[in-house]
């Protein structure tokens, strides 16, 4: 199998086992309701309730410093620790790696599989809830290059240059689903007209671990993506979307890959944003 082009990026459950007493190293495990964490996390873990730490209740990312550096510090984070991020959502560990690394937090890597494949290997798990001591983190210079705001995509909207990446379901890209719901009053459904549509999951294998670099650039082949334009990846609210972009950016080395993290979110509740429905 061929390795990714930065593999400092992946850790697998082996090496987290290895790690698990390493006092530098922080495993967090995020998830949309509390029920997988209460139900069995791995030995260490701290929650983070997505929801309610790394989105505003306008479902938009919270870049906001002081809540960021507060969350990182009560959760044991220094800007020394490593951070490992881990999901039962297929999507979520490489969306915290995004957003640490948006907010300039280099010591982050992904749980290769995610809480899926730690499970199925039979590796240790507890519903114990660490004592934390609150330490100090200090955000670091931001990296917003990883990020598309509105107005690079509204650029990007037939510019014969960019490629914009739907990662969402074929249901969302259809028009019938806005979010998780029928899309009512002034909200509306489609995809941001000229985007190809690739469901995020395809870069996936089976038991949720990435697949190799040649089954990767082989799948963006088929869908006439290759490195050298700039890509625009989005979704509903920017997790898949940014786990798209870690595909892209982290194991395949693309160079000009960003993640529009308002998504159809921020897109669809405008009055006057261009949208292509099937």
């Amino acid at each position: 199998m061929e390795h990714p082009t930065h593999p400092d990026v992946l850790v697998d459950g082996q090496w987290l086992t290895d790690h698990l007493d390493d006092p530098n190293v922080r495993v967090i495990d995020v998830h949309l309701d509390p029920a997988p964490y209460e139900r069995g996390h791995i030995p260490g873990a701290v929650h983070w309730p997505a929801l309610t730490t790394l989105l505003t209740p306008d479902f938009r990312t919270n870049f906001d410093v002081g809540a960021t550096d507060t969350l990182l510090g009560e959760s044991g984070i220094t800007n020394e620790t490593t951070v490992v991020a881990c999901s039962e959502h297929r999507a979520l560990g490489a969306w915290v790696f995004w957003f640490l690394k948006t907010i300039g937090h280099d010591r982050v890597r992904v749980l290769d599989g995610g809480m899926e494949k730690w499970r199925s290997e039979g590796r240790p798990l507890t519903t114990d809830v660490p004592r934390l001591v609150a330490v100090d983190f200090r955000s670091s210079e931001p990296e917003h290059s990883r990020r598309a705001p509105l107005e690079q995509v509204l650029a990007a909207v037939g510019d014969g240059e960019s490629v914009l990446l739907d990662v969402r379901t074929a249901e969302e890209w259809r028009g019938e689903i806005f979010v998780v719901a029928p899309p009512q009053g002034s909200e509306r459904g489609g995809h941001l007209p000229g985007a190809v549509h690739l469901y995020y999951e395809h870069t996936l294998r089976d038991d949720g671990t990435f697949k190799s670099v040649e089954e990767l650039t082989a799948l963006y082949a088929a869908h006439g993506l290759q490195p050298g334009k700039p890509i625009i990846t989005y979704c509903a609210v920017g997790m898949r979307s940014a786990h798209a972009w870690f595909v892209l950016s982290q194991l395949l080395g693309w160079p000009d890959v960003s993640s529009f993290d308002g998504s159809w979110n921020q897109w669809g509740r405008l009055p006057d944003t261009p949208i292509e429905t099937c």
